[in-house]
């Protein structure tokens, strides 16, 4: 019974309380039936026959057994031959009476638990959807009666609404953090530099200088991710009809000299993929896409990126060698901060950044482990129809070439 469905168990159990309770009824019904007839036997049958049985019969061979037949049909033995007959037919007619309205009770039982349950796997779904998403928009709203399942949708959405102004209010605070930031740093590496420039730094000083600038660079670079993150995350998007391929195309002209310093081979194949969404947004999920491929990979290796049409939607795909994952490690590549086994020069902020952006555009980004060794990242948004003058290119960017 632990396998059936709740709506299964809660019709079974029904229709087996219903079942018990009509046997009780059954059973009480046909002893007092019995009773009463008993304590009614003598309206029928004379009391002197209740006291002695009749004499035999003689037959008429003279054989004293053969009036057995004849005893038989005496008052008290047809009484109890018609008491018998009674209660036979009644236990049969309410057994079947009882079957019937066992099983017409299943009808309503099932009924009710589906519909006490129809709310319950609103909830249910809602609460899927909501964990496989990054928005908070959604609520229940359930109507009906007020009672328990109501209450239980009535908690959930109030937990929404704690949980979505508690991330608005990070996220904001990130923002606004991350932006106010940038100009003391600004002003500090204005400072570190002027004077470096002019050679009015000792040389003594010089190495230390030159640290401050890079910890100072390395902290804008930072503060430039979250912010892209901030706003793939919270801020309006600016809707254009654009093409995953001019975006991909951009990223790879960007980091062709990165991948050739790398010794990283980066391929191209851009079909045509026409979306509707944030032109610097896409463009930045394409750069960080294939940055982090280039990043996270090894002298020699290769990273791929294509992008075309595939079920109606539109696909940016990014596959590269490197270290093996297990799929396993995968999921927490898509948290902030997160860079896998062998740490690169990035902060682990570029998957969550395309993440935020996929789930804004109302896509999805789906990382899977290759065999040997690296990453395969595919992400796939509502696509449109192609305009004219849409077509495809290939091309390659080699080490050192």
């Amino acid at each position: 019974m632990s396998h059936l469905p709740l709506r299964g168990r809660l019709t079974l159990v029904t229709t087996a309380l219903f079942a018990v309770l009509g046997c009780g009824v059954l059973a009480l019904n046909w002893l007092s039936s019995r009773q009463l007839i008993q304590a009614n036997r003598d309206l029928v049958t004379p009391a002197a026959e209740l006291v002695a049985p009749p004499a035999p019969v003689p037959s008429p061979t003279g054989h004293p057994g053969d009036g057995t037949e004849a005893a038989l049909t005496t008052p008290s033995r047809a009484f109890d031959h018609f008491q018998d007959t009674i209660l036979d037919d009644l236990l049969i007619r309410s057994v079947l009476l009882l079957t019937v309205f066992t099983a017409l009770a299943a009808l309503p039982a099932w009924w009710a638990s589906r519909r006490s349950l129809h709310r319950l796997h609103q909830v249910t779904a809602a609460a899927r959807r909501i964990s496989t998403g990054s928005s908070l928009d959604e609520r229940l709203a359930l109507d009906g009666p007020y009672d328990e399942i109501r209450e239980l949708g009535d908690t959930f959405d109030a937990m929404l609404d704690r949980l979505d102004r508690s991330f608005t209010a990070q996220r904001r605070f990130t923002a606004h953090a991350s932006h106010e930031l940038r100009t003391p740093l600004t002003v500090q590496r204005t400072a570190l530099e002027i004077p470096l420039a002019q050679g009015r730094v000792p040389d003594d000083l010089r190495p230390a200088v030159q640290r401050a600038l890079d910890a100072g660079a390395r902290t804008e670079r930072l503060l430039s991710a979250l912010l892209t993150l901030a706003r793939g995350e919270t801020a309006p998007l600016t809707l254009r009809t654009t093409d995953l391929a001019d975006a991909a195309r951009a990223a790879t002209h960007d980091l062709a000299d990165e991948a050739r310093t790398a010794g990283v081979r980066v391929t191209l194949d851009a079909a045509a993929a026409p979306v509707e969404g944030d032109p610097a947004l896409l463009r930045q999920v394409a750069l960080n896409l294939l940055a982090n491929a280039v990043r996270h990979n090894h002298r020699g290796g290769t990273a791929s990126l294509a992008t075309g049409v595939e079920g109606g939607a539109a696909f940016l795909e990014v596959a590269n060698t490197g270290p093996a994952l297990t799929p396993e490690e995968v999921p927490a590549l898509f948290e902030p901060f997160q860079q896998g086994r062998e740490r690169g020069s990035g902060f682990g902020l570029g998957l969550a950044v395309v993440q935020a952006i996929t789930a804004t555009h109302g896509g999805e980004a789906v990382a899977t482990p290759r065999a040997g060794g690296g990453l395969t990242v595919r992400v796939v948004l509502p696509g449109r129809t192609a305009g004219p003058g849409s077509g495809s290119s290939t091309q390659s960017t080699r080490p050192g070439g």
